[in-house]
């Protein structure tokens, strides 16, 4: 059993003081006004020196797995390496639950990521799965992001969840004049820093995508209702209109992954959909793409979940962001990145707050530099998985 106790605990209605909580086995034994377990034996004291005790983090959108596993165009880390050392990273910034987001991309404009091949894919999945029953640091999830002009992993995509081995699919759509670059302009801008192409090769390469073959509505709802059927929560990606988003709710679509604009953005939240924003959007003051700005979003509601995306380190800083800059409710901010996304993805009932019964993910916060945050405790099921001891 342990005691951690001297700290702040983030609820899911608010933040106790003067208060501890004990762990017993993989789960949260008791929520205590401090003292009152004074004198028992057999307890292991945590002292969070002051700090934040929170549920770890649960992250279901990251492609984070993708720049391990291929930091160079050329080059092609072993998975297993990469996996194992990925959660030793992304265990010390509190992510306990990681949704890695593999995408299945039929072409790719920007930029070579071999990690996005059929094959690897597969192996990642397939290795993923393999860590339920193996030693592992965190909570491995799998994300399955599906092109909607990639009919080639149409039948990977049934095996997959059919075997149990999705936890989350989105259906993404990344025709220039939609959604993410519905704005051609930004398109363009974003294209020509990956590839030095001429105005006419970039006309063309337009051309070509708004008139490609996609999958029907139809193709779409069966994807969603095999996935539903299986308790796997569905999202789009970058919905651009009130149009839409009545469309994919439809489908059973729970999700609605970086809604372009406020307006779209606060229709999904009317509708009964999870709306998610970037971290490392908080973090830069805006989309890298001119789109909805995550503080903006957050400071108007309209925000449910904030997820890494691409830079793990940046769920924790921007809670506090939010919090210290923009005078947000830090219990309300912790919820962005801890009970919201878990119910999302239906799995609140084990993890995402802190409370009784509930499975024992915490980390603990504490400040260095005057207010900077560090986490230098995480639990995961219970077991004390990392201690980060800053010295002077």
């Amino acid at each position: 059993m342990y005691l951690i106790t001297n700290g702040q605990i983030v609820t899911e209605n608010g933040i106790l003081n003067n208060h501890d909580l004990l762990i017993e086995g993989a789960r949260i034994k008791k929520i205590v006004a401090t003292g009152e377990l004074e004198g028992s034996t057999f307890i292991k004291v945590i002292d969070a020196n002051g700090g934040i005790i929170a549920p770890g983090f649960v992250d279901i959108h990251s492609d984070f797995i993708e720049t391990m596993a291929a930091p160079r165009p050329t080059t092609m880390m072993d998975f297993n390496l990469c996996l194992r050392e990925s959660e030793k990273i992304l265990i010390n910034q509190g992510i306990t639950t990681m949704f890695h987001s593999l995408s299945l991309y039929k072409s790719n404009d920007f930029s070579h990521k071999p990690i996005r091949t059929s094959k690897n894919v597969r192996q990642f999945v397939d290795l993923i799965d393999k860590t339920h029953d193996n030693k592992h640091l965190i909570r491995h999830r799998v994300h399955v992001r599906l092109e909607i002009d990639n009919f080639d992993e149409i039948e990977n995509l049934k095996g997959y969840i059919k075997e149990n081995k999705v936890h989350l699919v989105s259906f993404m759509d990344h025709t220039p004049g939609q959604g993410q670059y519905k704005n051609l302009e930004v398109y363009r801008n974003t294209i020509k820093g990956y590839k030095n192409l001429s105005d006419e090769e970039v006309d063309s390469l337009i051309e070509g995508h708004q008139v490609k073959e996609k999958m029907t509505l139809e193709l779409i709802k069966e994807l969603s209702d095999l996935a539903k059927a299986k308790n796997i929560a569905v999202a789009s990606h970058d919905d651009d209109s009130k149009e839409k988003l009545n469309l994919i709710k439809s489908f059973g679509v729970n999700i609605s992954e970086f809604p372009i604009t406020l307006e779209v953005a606060k229709c999904a939240k009317a509708l009964g959909m999870f709306t998610i924003a970037g971290a490392p959007n908080v973090l830069q003051g805006g989309s890298h793409s001119g789109n909805l700005s995550a503080i903006e979003a957050i400071n108007e509601d309209t925000i449910d979940i904030l997820c890494s995306d691409y830079y793990p380190s940046a769920l924790l800083h921007s809670i506090f962001i939010m919090h210290e800059k923009y005078g947000q409710d830090l219990g309300k901010m912790f919820n962005l990145v801890t009970i919201n996304p878990a119910r999302a993805v239906n799995m609140d009932k084990e993890i995402g707050s802190i409370k009784e019964n509930k499975k024992a993910d915490i980390i603990i916060i504490e400040k260095i530099d005057g207010n900077y945050p560090v986490i230098t405790s995480v639990f995961v099921d219970g077991n004390l998985i990392s201690r980060m001891n800053y010295r002077i």
